[in-house]
């Protein structure tokens, strides 16, 4: 993009600067000895066209909506429509996350997403042992069909698009959300949304799980399979670097294995015999958005790149819907403090700028309280606010990729793509030449953990030694109490959710649900995709344990062995 010869003169204009502009000012010091980002990526003090040298245009940037969407996935991005604002909602009973759910879309929300209490997480129902003391407790409590009508009372799902953070028994809600679709009248074809249902990351960082990793990708790819067929508009599986972030990965780690779990699953699915052109569009992601915002920026557009080439010259995808990095994003739940929660305010907003800057499809930002408990409904609508002061008044939704062509951003950019393909390249060697091979082996040696536990190791002791400054945690911080008014749960949810499931349990056709279940199990036996069999198993009102028991029958349960750090 620059002639050699005018890079020569800036060469020696920025020498000259250096010398008789910046060193008498470098004698008076600088804040701090060395600049970082969060993930400790040292940054240079001004970077000019010799950092960017080697841009070419129509290869590196390109156009928007075109290959290799580095400046966004589609032409007019937020001047055809903003992302979508989903904010998380879940908590106590149906009823309750129901009644969330109509004020959010009263209060302007445009897309709903749906949290899970634990033992709906891990596949266990509201009357199982383990689940005592966690109905409802950090997000809403689903047992069986019955759960999901109340959940959706007065919405029609067939105009909502709704996201669902689930894993091990993510196939139990999805099949769930088509027999609402059913009842509802709405044709499967129409109905939109996004399962999260990523099991390598869960096996990497969140560590929630119920079968070992193969049964595990088994299930994800039937997911998938059934989507292409029955549900074209609705992404079976978002690709999560969210919880890898969470964990304490830097930008480059999150970004890096989220995309080999990726193309983990569609190795997976090519393998079953899919067009990756027909399954491909299907594919949704998550990020994490942190505070170091050139840094994210960086992180969004290197991933968007990297991942139309990898795409198209490993995978042989040729439609672009098929070679486009769509996903959402959160802002970063780990850097929310519980000292000074109102500064938390300012940080979703730097981190949701981020996003937008990045280029998301869909962004939910946090609420100011969320490190102290499920979040309030003032605290909630401040968070949607945020989106919508973003879109409506900042200005950055009106022109396309405003940070394109920004010798910092392209530099960063550059640097970030360059770290990413060299962990997913050695990913693929531990495979031996298959990143799914990979993935699955870095989860058996560890590889995953080690990475991410160093990572977090190293920033901690970046914090406590005062080199990361935490605003109101190892700075700036008062004695008085800061707390705001935290939601609080019913102690009797647990018990409301029990009799319904108690009365559900003698309402249906026991011999209906038995017969639905040893389908099931056949089917895993015989090697079959299990959503149909599960999809039968809810409509009879199966539950989510009795569905998720078949599974643990079939493979049993994955105990994971732990790898020192």
């Amino acid at each position: 993009m620059f002639d050699q010869d005018e890079l020569d003169r800036l060469r020696e204009r920025r020498e000259s600067w250096e010398a008789n502009t910046l060193e008498p000012f470098l004698e008076r010091g600088e804040r701090k000895d060395r600049f970082a980002t969060v993930s400790n990526h040292e940054v240079d003090r001004l970077y000019t066209p010799e950092d960017v040298a080697d841009l070419d245009f129509e290869e590196d940037l390109g156009f928007p909506g075109e290959p290799p969407y580095t400046r966004g996935p589609y032409p007019t991005m937020y001047r055809g429509r903003t992302w979508t604002m989903r904010q998380f909602a879940g908590f106590g009973t149906a009823e309750e996350t129901n009644e969330r759910f109509h004020y959010l879309i009263e209060q302007g929300q445009t897309g709903l997403s749906t949290a899970f209490d634990m033992p709906s997480l891990m596949g266990l129902d509201s009357d199982h042992p383990m689940s005592e003391g966690e109905v409802g407790k950090e997000g809403v409590a689903v047992d069986t069909l019955r759960d999901m009508e109340i959940l959706f009372d007065g919405i029609d799902i067939g105009t909502v698009s709704t996201s669902f953070t689930i894993n091990p028994s993510a196939a139990v809600i999805y099949a769930m959300y088509i027999a609402l679709a059913d009842q509802q009248g709405v044709p499967r074809e129409e109905i939109r949304g996004t399962l999260q249902n990523d099991m390598f990351k869960e096996f990497i960082a969140q560590k929630e799980w119920v079968i070992p990793p193969e049964p595990a990708l088994d299930v994800v790819t039937d997911t998938i399979e059934f989507a292409v067929k029955e549900t074209p508009k609705f992404h079976p599986v978002s690709i999560s670097g969210y919880h890898i972030r969470e964990a304490g990965s830097t930008a480059a780690q999150e970004a890096a294995f989220t995309l080999a779990d990726g193309f983990a699953y569609v190795e997976d699915c090519l393998d079953r015999g899919l067009d990756v052109d027909e399954f491909a569009p299907l594919l949704s992601f998550f990020f994490n958005s942190h505070n170091s915002v050139f840094e994210e920026i960086a992180k969004f557009r290197a991933s968007r790149r990297l991942y139309a080439k990898v795409m198209e010259e490993w995978y042989g995808a040729e439609k672009p819907e098929s070679k486009r990095l769509k996903f959402h994003t959160q802002t970063a739940g780990q850097s929310l403090t519980a000292q000074q929660p109102l500064n938390n305010i300012v940080r979703v907003t730097l981190q949701a700028l981020a996003g937008v800057l990045g280029g998301t499809q869909s962004l939910h930002t946090n609420s100011f309280d969320e490190a102290l408990a499920l979040p309030s409904e003032k605290a909630v609508r401040v968070a949607l606010r945020t989106q919508q002061i973003i879109a409506e008044e900042s200005g950055v939704a009106d022109i396309v990729d405003p940070m394109g062509g920004s010798f910092t951003i392209e530099k960063l950019t550059n640097e970030m793509e360059a770290e990413i393909m060299e962990y997913i390249e050695e990913i693929r060697e531990l495979g031996n030449s298959s990143v799914r091979d990979g993935v699955l082996e870095g989860i058996d040696q560890g590889y995953f953990h080690r990475e991410i536990g160093e990572a977090s190791y190293e920033y901690q002791q970046r914090v406590e030694r005062g080199e990361e400054v935490v605003v109101g945690v190892n700075e700036y911080t008062i004695t008085e109490d800061t707390s705001p008014e935290i939601l609080t749960i019913d102690e009797t949810t647990r018990d409301r959710q029990l009799e319904r499931l108690e009365r559900v349990k003698a309402e249906r056709d026991d011999e209906a649900v038995d017969v639905t279940l040893e389908s099931l199990s056949k089917a895993i036996e015989n090697d079959e995709n299990v959503m149909p069999y599960i999809v039968d198993a809810v409509k009879a009102y199966a539950t989510m344990g009795e569905i998720m028991r078949v599974f643990e029958e079939q493979y049993g349960q994955y105990q994971e062995e732990l790898t020192p750090v």
